[in-house]
């Protein structure tokens, strides 16, 4: 496979959202020499603050490392090899991926060890999997159901240059994906220890679709089904071979609930590795995360701001602005206006503003009467759902800071620009 360009060589073009017309034909490194300011680019705009990106992905690398455990963090969330990779730099022991296509993109980008959040089921792509783990790429899928090692057997023959390693997905009646009890993990267990296609690495799951919010019967919700994931995991232990096993759950909204039950099972004495895959955090958000995250005001903190421009005010209590759903997540939350600054410069609170609707390329501002919002000013909005949000950009800008108290687009200098890849 021939490796994508990287982000410094790439050639920008005019479609390049958001990059005012004299980015195109530099490459990212020649646009970025050139000092660019924030204010020089075209709204709308998703921009990311590089300090609270440093200090979200230093917070949970310590605070995983101080549990003896580890973080395998979902790359999903926003398909960034650069982020990707300052994870790793921190002490991630891996990264996640959600599908057999961003596992590609994963292995691209010289992930070595990568965790695909999915079952194998194409032929096609069992075979290219196991070529990429025969190359020294260390690959754990996961697995619900004894038809999927069949179709594995399938496609790799009876014996198999590298065996796949499989975790087994825990799941519950109504959930996601997982077998569906007790006795059907176990069964999934053994048949993929007595499989010559595949070697039987751990479990794992995600506890996150069968706990909702903060509330008492959610978070006993998660604690029960990470009891359950691990009482499959000691009843199999016969069946695991000498080599690593892995235990893996937790996502973004419940790490402290998965963290403690891993941390007392390591101190016990197990000999797994205990994985985290919390993807969310690098960003963390204004919405969903901040309701839902242990971590909201104890670590983490909002990595990212959408800009808008006002584009109409011909209603008294409508601002409308020129970004929409093709710009903003709006899945768990639509976006919430923080602050404008006008044409002129000025800092403008926006006391009791709200967006009540996004179309495809506009978004609806309620304001009070006599707001001073113009034609021309630039709202500054907090974002809900980072995973619903690096996917409408391709090239997103950074700057050093956007403090609310302080940020200025024409002062804020664009120092890197990191590149997606949905």
């Amino acid at each position: 496979m021939a490796p994508l360009p990287r982000p410094s060589t790439r050639i920008l073009d005019a479609g390049e959202k958001g990059l005012p017309v004299g980015a195109a034909g530099r490459t990212v490194a020649d646009f970025l020499a050139a000092g660019p300011r924030l204010a020089d680019l075209w709204t709308p705009l998703l921009v990311v603050d590089d300090g609270a990106l440093d200090a979200n992905i230093a917070f949970l690398a310590e605070w995983v490392a101080a549990r003896g455990l580890e973080l395998m963090p979902h790359g999903k969330t926003t398909m960034a090899p650069q982020l990707w990779q300052r994870q790793l730099d921190a002490g991630a022991t891996g990264i996640t991926v959600a599908n057999p296509a961003q596992l590609r993109v994963a292995a691209d980008a010289g992930i070595p060890a990568i965790m695909l959040a999915n079952q194998l089921s194409q032929p096609e792509v069992v075979r290219w999997t196991a070529d990429l783990v025969g190359a020294g790429t260390r690959v754990w899928s996961w697995v619900d159901d004894t038809r999927a090692i069949d179709l594995i057997e399938r496609a790799l023959g009876d014996a198999p240059a590298a065996p796949l390693e499989v975790l087994v997905d825990v799941g519950r009646p109504g959930g996601r994906t997982g077998a569906r009890s007790f006795a059907d993990a176990v069964a999934v267990a053994e048949r993929a220890a007595a499989s010559p296609a595949v070697r039987l690495a751990g479990v794992t799951g995600y506890e996150g679709s069968v706990a909702h919010g903060r509330g008492d019967d959610a978070l006993a919700s998660a604690r029960a089904y990470i009891g359950e994931l691990l009482a499959v995991h000691d009843a199999i232990a016969h069946l695991y071979d000498d080599r690593d096993v892995v235990v893996s759950a937790g996502g973004s909204a419940y790490p402290d609930v998965v963290g403690k039950a891993f941390a007392a099972a390591s101190v016990a004495g197990d000999r797994a590795r205990f994985v985290l895959r919390s993807g969310a955090y690098v960003v963390h958000d204004h919405g969903y995360y901040r309701r839902n995250s242990p971590f909201e005001g104890a670590g983490l903190r909002a990595a990212a701001r959408g800009l808008a421009r006002v584009v109409s005010r011909r209603d008294a209590e409508t601002a409308i602005v020129d970004a929409g759903k093709r710009d903003f997540p709006f899945d768990e939350g639509l976006p919430v206006p923080l602050y404008a600054i006008s044409a002129e410069g000025a800092r403008m609170p926006l006391p009791g503003a709200e967006m009540t609707k996004l179309s495809d390329q506009h978004g609806f501002v309620r304001v009070s009467p006599d707001s001073r919002l113009r034609i021309g000013d630039l709202v500054v909005f907090g974002l809900s759902h980072p995973c619903t949000m690096f996917d409408k950009w391709c090239l997103i800008p950074v700057v050093e800071s956007l403090d609310d108290a302080t940020f200025d687009p024409e002062t804020a200098v664009v120092t890197d620009l990191i590149e997606t890849r949905f």
